[in-house]
């Protein structure tokens, strides 16, 4: 066993953390999760410490549910009546012509076969494929006016993550866990979640963290009922013991990176050992769905197995933010499952069942909570389906015009922004670029894009690459 230092001149960094886990039975691990937060010390070499914003937020969180694959608007926010009295027919030559995936700009126009009615006080358009997020539309603002550049999977999953079409670039939660740091420091302050064992487009890279220090990536914890893995010590080793192994790590750890300060990549690792120490003490309350009621559980579709699976990582996704985790991502559908080149009925209406329920659930939830008013919600994938028949009964993808939505952290809801043209093909009113969904996201978070700078090989790098422009009349209307 060590000796304790002397004196409060002897007090390492390293020391005193030992110092404080041993002392008073454990509860010296809580005098340093405390000292942790507050300390300027650790505020200053820490570098996912919480930070000011610019301005004071409406949020302080973000759940953001992605769609992979491209959901279809028309059939789901944004009636189109044109397209049901066109269908069968060629586009009108008045319409501008897009570069589609798939090459079907010429192919016949597909009606929806959707149900639409008007929903809350707002009357919301919301069809009968989500018949729960519609009991939300008056918590929801309806962004119509979608666009990007991404008119692949790869470059439009991409580029809804990063800001481009190409790999390379910082994740938007990257982004935040840069500028804003985590509430909690036993937790990650950026997870990223999936409904299945999927593989989701271009993989870890849409959460990572590009050119800026690898320890601001995400977290990704897997699906089902053991989310983190090798959380519990294993049989025979105290809590002593493994501190006592991660500080010769950190020691040798910190010798190998001194001739090597340029590799971020050796830092973040040594960080999530610390890390991954800390949260063998608070990780297994946080991700314990065990301590929901029935009622809760039922709220978010558990017992059935459709609904289950996006359910469990929805209320996961609630218990992480309510205990300080910054930015949370689930991917529904991964491996763009809500792709419908073909058997548009069959496929989109699988996706919707899966996540209409859970999706409510946690709206539902978090306003219950009083958790809504800080937490912007978003819902949305990386673009939207064309007016245009492919195989005969699908939608080819649409990156120049589609609908997401936002909830909660100020918006108002019950509101409508923007437009796509009558056949729902082009946005031509209020047009929103992802850069300026991302600036908006970042101004509801308190920062400014265009000011959350990040010094990469001398050049100063933004969140939305110097483009983009907050939609500030989200929280008005």
């Amino acid at each position: 066993m060590h000796d304790l230092p002397s004196g409060p001149s002897e007090l390492s960094e390293a020391s005193r953390r030992e110092f404080l886990l041993r002392g008073g039975a454990g509860f010296g691990a809580l005098a340093l999760t405390g000292m942790l937060a507050r300390d300027q010390a650790f505020a200053s070499t820490n570098p996912q410490a919480a930070k000011q914003p610019h301005f004071a937020p409406t949020a302080k969180r973000v759940i953001f549910l992605f769609m992979e694959g491209g959901p279809s608007h028309m059939d789901l926010f944004d009636p189109k009546p044109l397209i049901q009295k066109l269908a069968g027919q060629r586009m009108p030559d008045s319409f501008k012509r897009p570069i589609t995936a798939m090459g079907e700009a010429e192919s016949p126009i597909l009606a929806s076969q959707r149900q639409w009615k008007r929903h809350g006080q707002s009357g919301l358009w919301i069809s009968d494929w989500l018949p729960h997020t519609a009991e939300c539309a008056d918590d929801l603002a309806v962004i119509r006016s979608c666009w990007t550049n991404g008119i692949n999977h790869s470059g439009g999953v991409c580029q809804m993550n990063t800001g481009q079409p190409l790999g390379g670039r910082p994740s938007l939660g990257s982004w935040v866990n840069y500028g804003l740091g985590t509430e909690n420091a036993n937790l990650p302050g950026f997870v990223v979640m999936t409904d299945t064992t999927g593989t989701v487009t271009n993989g870890p890279r849409n959460w990572g963290a590009g050119f800026m220090p690898a320890t601001h990536q995400g977290v990704k914890l897997n699906p089902g009922m053991s989310p983190i893995r090798h959380l519990n010590l294993p049989k025979g080793v105290t809590p002593e013991m493994r501190r006592r192994q991660l500080e010769m790590l950190r020691q040798l750890n910190k010798q190998h990176l001194k001739s090597r300060e340029g590799q971020s990549e050796l830092e973040a690792r040594i960080r999530a050992y610390e890390l991954a120490y800390r949260m063998q003490a608070s990780a297994p309350e946080a991700v314990d769905l065990t301590k929901e009621t029935e009622a809760t559980k039922k709220l978010y579709g558990f017992g059935n197995k459709d609904t289950e699976p996006f359910g469990r990582c929805c209320l996961m996704a609630r218990r992480l933010v309510e205990r300080g985790v910054r930015f949370v991502q689930i991917y529904h559908g991964a491996g763009s499952k809500w792709d419908s080149h073909s058997k548009m009925e069959a496929n989109h209406g699988r996706q919707c069942r899966q996540s209409d329920l859970p999706t409510a659930g946690l709206l539902k939830d978090l306003k219950a909570r009083g958790l809504l008013d800080d937490t912007l919600v978003i819902w949305g994938g990386e673009f939207g389906r064309t007016p245009m028949s492919e195989k005969g009964d699908g939608r080819d993808h649409n990156p120049t015009g589609f609908t997401m939505w936002m909830a909660g952290g100020g918006v108002k809801g019950g509101q409508v922004i923007g437009a796509t043209d009558e056949l729902g093909l082009w946005a031509v009113q209020d047009r929103l670029h992802v850069h300026d969904l991302h600036a908006t996201i970042l101004h509801l978070l308190g920062i400014e894009n265009l000011d959350l700078v990040y010094r990469y090989k001398g050049r100063p790098e933004t969140p939305t690459i110097n483009e983009g422009e907050a939609y500030t009349k989200i929280t008005s209307g």
